[in-house]
């Protein structure tokens, strides 16, 4: 599938309101933790973070690392050269809290280094924790509050307010909705976007979601295609290769097209595809 021009609307009030009461908040902010998705390094980057936080330091999350293909996700995340970068498996990463504020005071210590010179005793530091939809932000949180703190799901939208959360007397973050920018111009990273559940299923059409995933699985990861589906190639008879074979039938042994879609976009949902990384 080529690279074409789109035109994705899918902007919610609440993501513009959330980006008003983010810039409302700034002044509060010491720090900014971008969470990214390591599946699509590059898609799941909000395209006007920086016009929003303006010059706060920054360290990029890079989530679900232990589902991505680690080769082209490394060379992406080497890319980013103005920003930390922590790499976060989410299931495990016993440490990362450790990690997370060792790294945090290497940028911004200066802010208690100022207190303590004048006389004033040390305070938290206060990050701004942002993301597009379904990228980990509160899987991230609960993983560093050692709790489940904040609401996760598997979709997008869950968290829909600002919330300030204290992990300790070091750190408070504030956790933000999932934001994306008013128009995605790119079709393949809407469809990245997409495959991942940072935009609604209901945005985009599922046959072409699924199409997607699975020509791109075709170009990119024969051998998980190949293993997932037992089809070598993506062909346009696919879909109905699949649900022969994965039981998507109705009555008359008619395939269940819609069943199939589900079944493939679920797949990637739910990291049972394999370690892959749509971004290039």
């Amino acid at each position: 599938m080529n690279e074409n021009k789109t035109n994705i609307n899918w902007y919610p009030g609440h993501m513009a309101k959330t980006k008003r009461e983010i810039k409302e908040k700034l002044d509060l902010i010491d720090i900014v933790y971008e969470v990214i998705d390591s599946r699509m390094p590059k898609s799941s980057r909000i395209v006007d973070l920086d016009d929003l936080i303006k010059d706060k330091p920054k360290i990029i999350f890079a989530t679900k690392y232990d589902l991505c293909d680690k080769v082209v996700t490394d060379k992406l995340l080497s890319e980013y050269k103005d920003s930390l970068v922590i790499k976060c498996n989410l299931k495990e990463n016993s440490n990362l809290l450790k990690e997370v504020i060792s790294k945090t005071e290497s940028l911004i210590k200066n802010i208690n280094d100022r207190r303590i010179e004048k006389g004033l005793s040390k305070r938290s530091y206060r990050a701004l924790v942002v993301g597009v939809p379904n990228a980990g932000k509160s899987t991230l949180i609960n993983r560093l509050a050692g709790r489940n703190i904040a609401k996760t799901g598997n979709m997008a939208g869950v968290t829909k307010n600002l919330n300030w959360i204290r992990l300790n007397k070091d750190l408070e973050l504030l956790d933000t909705p999932g934001i994306l920018w008013p128009k995605i111009e790119s079709r393949t990273q809407a469809l990245n976007l997409a495959s991942l559940t940072s935009i609604k299923e209901e945005i985009l059409d599922k046959e072409e979601i699924a199409r997607y995933i699975l020509e791109f699985l075709s170009n990119n990861y024969p051998q998980i295609l190949l293993e997932k589906y037992k089809i070598e190639k993506y062909e346009d008879n696919s879909i109905d290769t699949i649900g022969r074979k994965r039981g998507c039938l109705m009555k008359g042994n008619i395939v269940d097209y819609e069943k199939v879609y589900t079944l493939v976009i679920n797949d990637v949902k739910e990291g049972r595809i394999g370690k892959i990384t749509f971004d290039k």
